[in-house]
């Protein structure tokens, strides 16, 4: 189809086709490469068998890389809705608990942070509000790679932090809370409809220090949807014109995902519900004192190296998650 003549003439095919091609291409790759594993296996056991007892070794490495390339594929296959490739928007708000939940928010976004880096993902920050004494208050920022959303929608909802608070002389166990929000990174080729008197645009300065131009002109750019009450602020560009469009796309996606979760609802699926950032709505908690421990409430999955998961190693939780939602959306494909 891509080499027909008159292909490229039209935009739709231009931008569906490449990545479709893509997708396919990774996916007979993976497939011939694991052909290739298992006619090695084959040679390796015929050796054994033959009595070269050394390949015993070889077996049990061939062994356990195959089951960790299946692992692998066995998360991508949850990975099948449409936008879960796209790169993600997410935004993270402290919750109650003041500068413990600030503290808390920024321990969460460096937890991304650290994530993303072990991913081969960027991150690329739109905008952050730092915290009156610590921590920020929230922090909006794109992760950029292939099958970030698929994989960073699993962190949305509300995240519980238990432990001894550092900002409390009389070293007393506090509870903070904070909510962490994703949405697909869609792009001008997804038809959002926005009406201009829906929206109430503000311009402000810039906070942060080390530019002249953010600290005397209106650069930065809070764009309110009034309908939903959807707030998105951009101010990490020094043009105005670029916040506004940035923050114009991250409006889109935010809609978009608001689209997506009322889809998932009306068919009953497993879907982030929208809950108030204190007791009783946590997904995860990660506790820290009187002892550690760091469980999500969704599937029960519970790790005890709290410093490791704050370090990044948040994977068993994502796949866990995609797994045990992944019956119940075929489940409700099925059924339409």
């Amino acid at each position: 189809m891509m080499s027909a003549p008159d292909f490229w003439n039209d935009p739709e095919n231009v931008h569906r086709f490449p990545k479709e091609k893509s997708t396919i291409e990774e996916q007979l790759d993976w497939l011939s490469s694991r052909e290739n594993d298992l006619e090695e296996l084959a040679i390796l056991t015929d050796m054994y068998r033959d009595g070269e007892s050394a390949a015993a070794d070889e077996i049990r490495q061939k062994l356990s890389d195959l089951e960790a390339a299946f692992s692998v594929m066995e998360t991508k296959r949850m990975l099948s809705d449409k936008d879960d490739a796209l790169s993600a928007i997410v935004l993270i708000n402290s919750g109650a608990g003041g500068t413990e939940a600030q503290d808390w928010a920024e321990m969460l976004f460096r937890m991304y942070n650290r994530w993303s880096e072990t991913k081969g993902y960027r991150i690329d920050v739109v905008n952050l509000l730092p915290g009156d004494e610590a921590g920020i208050k929230n922090v909006t920022f794109l992760v950029e790679g292939k099958f970030a959303y698929g994989l960073m929608k699993a962190e949305s909802g509300v995240h519980r932090l238990i432990r001894i608070s550092p900002f409390d002389t009389g070293k007393r166990r506090h509870t903070s809370f904070a909510s962490v929000s994703v949405s697909p990174d869609i792009d001008e080729n997804f038809e959002i409809e926005i009406n201009e008197n829906d929206l109430r645009i503000d311009t402000f300065r810039a906070s942060g220090a080390g530019g002249q131009h953010v600290n005397k002109t209106d650069s930065a750019v809070r764009i309110t949807h009034l309908p939903t009450n959807i707030v998105v602020t951009c101010s990490n560009e020094k043009s105005q014109h670029r916040n506004k469009a940035t923050a114009m796309k991250i409006l889109k996606s935010r809609l978009y995902e608001k689209k997506l979760d009322e889809e998932r609802a009306k068919h009953d699926r497993l879907h982030q519900q929208k809950k108030e950032i204190a007791w009783g709505s946590q997904i995860r908690t990660y506790t820290m004192q009187p002892y550690r421990l760091v469980k999500d409430h969704r599937t029960g999955m519970e790790v005890g190296n709290v410093d490791a998961v704050l370090d990044g190693q948040i994977d068993r939780f994502i796949e866990t998650y995609l797994l045990a939602s992944g019956p119940a959306q075929v489940s409700s494909d099925q059924s339409d």
